[in-house]
């Protein structure tokens, strides 16, 4: 995995990956998450930044432990997600930005729909 240069944590950058396996649909509910360990070989951290990712990913409700088997992913986990991602767009102010320059640049909501409907056929070919 590679760790942007960003401000954002390195648990936290891993909280995306994962979360972004379960909006793939790559990891579905009662999925087995890999091991605290096996994750940190794959993604060359220490187990501790794995674990303190585990730890937050439980706390959302998006994977859970049972004692002795491992972490994985929870019911309504998807759901939890998506909730949590558009509120950190509207709360963080990329949505904001995004409108006010759609805005400035007078970009009508129409060809903002043309554009994003293009977008969605173009990335559903690269899928197959």
């Amino acid at each position: 995995m590679d760790f942007n240069e960003s401000n954002k944590a390195i648990y936290l950058q891993i909280a995306d990956e994962i979360c972004d396996k379960v909006l793939e649909g790559t990891l579905r509910p009662a999925d087995r998450v890999p091991s605290v360990r096996e994750y940190a070989a794959t993604v060359m951290v220490n187990v501790n930044t794995v674990m303190r990712t585990y730890d937050y990913l439980s706390t959302m409700g998006v994977i859970y432990n049972k004692r002795g088997v491992g972490y994985f992913v929870a019911d309504g986990a998807e759901s939890v997600i998506v909730k949590r991602r558009i509120e950190e767009l509207m709360d963080g102010g990329a949505m904001e930005r995004i409108f006010r320059q759609w805005s400035m640049l007078h970009i009508s909501p129409d060809t903002i729909a043309e554009m994003y409907n293009d977008y969605l056929r173009h990335s559903n070919e690269k899928d197959y």
